[in-house]
Parts: structure tokens; C-alpha cells; sequence
């Protein structure tokens, strides 16, 4: 039991921030669906339409800025009620890797985009990918424009 009101506070605080996925950001999560492609790229849409033009900022997970592995977790999390790894090096290990032209709305997609940095980006469907750009913040991109097209590592299938 908690005696003081400002402990009581800090506490509730806090279990607010766990369940919100980064302190501010408070919206309901979207309906779960029943995992099927429509029901995951309806999630992804409402997701991008939420986030999009949202800044880029290293180890952010809220509104104020998020980076591309945040951005992944607290996507899966609100939107498609899994909880995976937060770091792209523990993402590029998780599920089961996929080749790219079995790709599927929800299938993470990997890139190299210097020596030992990657990228990680939510397949969105037709050949776009949702991500957290450095330059951009939150957006679309297509698979094989001239930048991202070069540096495809991988895929995985975590759903």
C-alpha cells in the first residue's frame, strides 16, 4: 500500500508511461483484427496516418521523436498486439527470416545503410515499407527506390 499521495502519483505516472508506449502519446490502441493481411495493413495505415512526418530522434518511442526500432516496437505493441524485441540487432534475429518477394503487410524488412549500421522498417504492402527515416521522420518509402533498393539485407515474418 502506498502511503504518500506523491508516491501514489509517481506510481501511477509511471504505469501510464509503461502501458502508453513513451509518456505522452495516449490514444486507444487500434482494434487487433483477426491477423489477417487486411486486418494487419489496415493497422499499419492507421499507424502511418498517427505518425506520419513524427521526427527522428535516437531511442525516442514517443511523438517528440522515435527511431526506427522504437518506432517498429511500439507499432507491433499498439497496433498489432505483439511485443518483440526492442534493438534492430535483437529484431534482425526474431521470427523467421523470409525471402523478399514472399513479403507480406507486417514483415519486417532490414537494410544496410553503412558498415555495421542497419535500418529496420515494417513492410507496409504493395512494395512500401513503413519506417522511422533520419531525415524524414516517420514515412513511406518503396522497397526499390534508388537508396533503399541497394541496401535490402533481409526480411523476417514475426506474426
Amino acid at each position: 500500500m502506498l502511503r504518500s499521495p506523491a508516491l501514489a502519483l509517481a506510481f501511477i505516472a509511471a504505469l501510464g508511461f509503461v502501458t502508453a508506449c513513451g509518456g505522452a502519446e495516449r490514444s486507444a490502441p487500434a482494434s487487433k483484427g483477426d491477423g489477417s493481411k487486411a486486418s494487419v495493413a489496415a493497422a499499419l495505415s492507421q499507424q502511418y496516418k498517427e505518425w506520419r512526418g513524427v521526427r527522428y530522434r535516437e531511442g525516442g518511442l514517443s511523438k517528440k521523436g522515435v527511431d526506427c526500432s522504437g518506432f517498429v516496437q511500439l507499432t507491433f505493441r499498439k497496433r498489432l498486439g505483439k511485443s518483440i524485441p526492442r534493438t534492430t540487432k535483437a529484431l534482425a534475429r526474431y521470427g523467421k527470416k523470409i525471402r523478399r518477394r514472399s513479403l507480406r503487410p507486417g514483415d519486417l524488412v532490414f537494410f544496410k545503410t553503412r558498415w555495421k549500421v542497419r535500418h529496420v522498417g515494417i513492410y507496409y504492402g504493395d512494395n512500401m515499407f513503413l519506417h522511422a527515416s533520419k531525415s524524414r521522420g516517420v514515412m513511406l518509402s518503396k522497397m526499390d527506390d534508388i537508396y533503399w533498393g541497394e541496401r535490402f539485407w533481409q526480411a523476417r515474418r514475426v506474426l
